[in-house]
């Protein structure tokens, strides 16, 4: 939005330089903050330094910046589409026409509509790798952070011009799947699941756990199966083929209901003999040190660097008895990502805070191997779900909460709100809004705070329709959609024709306008950030405005052109709103 306006006053400006000899300035143009009125600024002190250093001569840069900044402001006197122009301590300050600004914000989020907020493609491929679940595991509220995380930060990121690849890593491999394997061979064998297959899935592996607990004995069994497992017996590689497509149909279920998809999944299966080939091109650069058979393989990443102070430490790249680790596969799974994509800027890894450590090892390392793109890869890390009580969720414990159980209690709950609210609708319209309202009020919470920090779920919060919370900013969108229907107006084209702002806009009019105006610009604040949270709080933001304007500003009763006007900005308003839900996965119903 207003991109003509600047760039003819930069033109005016370059002219102005150029006219009188000056260098040619480098204009660099920030937001003024919003204080009732909109404008952009830029500063002088480059250009003031600049002169100084052609010169040859002493200047008080700050100064000469101001001096510069008050005789462009005389220059240009009051350019199209601004209402006054000043200079301030070496700044030169535009603001915009209320009116002109107004009508601009709300043609351009009508005209754009969903790609309101959405920048231009940039050319440029980025991965995100998130959710890593592991197969012949529940599927339960621990690993949603990851899911919901990564999920909205593709879309985030998606609508800040990147080309994303979203990769899912589920561990495929190791102790956890061969107890399952053994206690299915041993207690299940030919018995299949029908439905809820992560319930399925995850009541085996507890059970594994359990027996395993009562009868230590029978570790012996695992182990026996483990050897036949690392010798690649054909019956037991079978079943865990098979097995492993539950789980991953399982999951599948739980994502097509989150709305998640995926792009390419990788497992740790796909990199275990390839991550020891890395292993061994380490040993031959002298990079890992071999102290098998007595001891692991090893990187002392410190020593490498030179470094007297202790940072990276030793990573363990391999076990003595030439068995693969985490940190065996990680070096493999980079390589394979820049392999199967090269023209990636960036490889992100949505992993939780407690493999801080391990990332940084793992990249440093590839760094050291002499990979040029190891710096293009990046550690995003968050903090646990933890249940009421800080009680943290674990497969092997009864803190559990699984998915599915969580997706129908949220439904029901949200159902009950609904039809207090609105017990006119269809039943299956009641249903279906259910859904949506149960969904957003799980994902919201989730990224609603900072990723380092711990999130406690609750369903008082969660559902909470008059607090920042999904509820409330579907409702907003409800009111909306409300206003309108009431209106007559089923579709954009029967809106009132644009005219223009011709009265004085009220507060509560000019609040919405600029929360409005401000959804493209978080947008890129948190794709650059990699936070989530700032999508949360405008979208909370832009719901609790718009309520505020529901409420000051009448609208189907206004006489015109106010009516004509307000009807514009309603629909402008939901359009913001259901972008920003959009973006944290969370659907705008269209009645609740």
């Amino acid at each position: 939005m207003f991109e003509a306006e600047q760039k003819q006053v930069e033109e005016r400006i370059l002219a102005y330089c150029r006219d009188r000899g000056l260098p040619e300035p480098r204009l660099t143009w920030g937001w003024i903050p919003f204080n009732g009125h909109w404008g952009i600024a830029t500063s002088f002190f480059q250009l003031a330094a600049a002169e100084a250093r052609a010169g040859g001569a002493k200047v008080n840069v700050g100064q000469r910046a101001n001096e510069l900044a008050e005789e462009i402001a005389a220059h240009l006197g009051t350019p199209e589409g601004f209402e006054r122009v000043e200079a301030v301590k070496g700044y030169l300050n535009l603001y915009f026409r209320t009116a002109e600004y107004a009508s601009n914000v709300v043609e351009s989020a009508l005209a754009e509509g969903p790609a309101f907020g959405r920048a231009p493609r940039l050319g440029q491929r980025v991965m995100v790798e998130f959710s890593q679940p592991n197969t012949h595991k529940a599927f339960h509220v621990g690993h949603l952070r990851s899911a919901i995380l990564g999920d909205t930060l593709c879309r985030i990121l998606e609508s800040a011009g990147y080309d994303v690849v979203r990769a899912n890593y589920p561990g495929d491999i190791g102790l956890h799947v061969i107890k399952w394997l053994w206690n299915y061979m041993k207690f299940h064998a030919g018995e299949k699941p029908e439905k809820d297959i992560t319930r399925w899935v995850g009541d085996l592996y507890a059970e594994a756990n359990r027996r395993l607990q009562e009868n230590p004995d029978l570790e012996g069994e695992v182990r026996a199966l483990y050897a036949r497992w690392d010798q690649r017996d054909p019956e037991v590689r079978k079943l865990w083929e098979v097995t492993r497509q539950w789980s991953l149909d399982g999951f599948t279920e739980m994502y097509d209901q989150l709305d998640i998809r995926f792009d390419v999944y990788y497992f740790p299966s796909m990199v275990e003999d390839s991550g020891k080939d890395t292993v061994d091109e380490l040993i031959a650069k002298g990079i890992a040190q071999d102290e098998r058979p007595a001891g692991p393989v090893i990187v002392k990443i410190d020593e490498q660097l030179g470094l007297t102070q202790e940072k990276y430490r030793v990573l363990v790249v391999l076990r003595s008895d030439g068995t693969a680790l985490y940190a065996t596969e990680d070096l493999a799974l980079a390589r394979l990502k820049f392999e199967d994509y090269p023209d990636l800027v960036k490889s992100y890894y949505v992993v939780d805070v407690r493999q801080s450590l391990h990332f940084l090892q793992v990249f440093k390392t590839l760094e050291l191997a002499g990979y040029d793109w190891a710096g293009r890869c990046q550690h995003v890390p968050y903090e646990l779900v933890t249940l009421p009580g800080n009680v943290v969720m674990a497969s092997r414990e009864g803190t559990v909460v699984l998915l599915e159980n969580l997706i129908r209690e949220a439904t029901q709950r949200a159902l009950a709100v609904v039809e207090e609210k609105n017990p006119d609708l269809d039943p299956a319209q009641k249903l279906e809004v259910a859904k949506a309202v149960g969904l957003g009020a799980i994902k919201y919470p989730m990224l609603a705070r900072e990723n380092g920090k711990i999130v406690t779920f609750d369903w008082q919060s969660a559902l909470d329709f008059n607090g920042q919370a999904a509820p409330y900013i579907q409702y907003a969108h409800v009111r909306a959609n409300s206003i309108l229907r009431k209106a007559g107006i089923e579709s954009l084209d029967a809106l009132p024709p644009s005219r223009g702002v011709e009265y004085e806009l009220a507060p509560a009019e000019v609040q919405l306008i600029e929360l409005i105006s401000r959804f493209p610009k978080e947008v890129q604040r948190a794709a650059s950030e990699l936070k989530p949270l700032h999508i949360a709080n405008i979208a909370y933001d832009l719901a609790k405005t718009f309520t505020d304007f529901y409420n000051d500003c009448p609208v189907l009763i206004a006489d015109e052109p106010v009516r004509s006007w307000r009807l514009r900005l309603v629909a402008a308003a939901r359009q913001a709103i259901a972008n920003s839900l959009n973006l944290l996965g969370i659907r705008a119903p269209e009645a609740m």
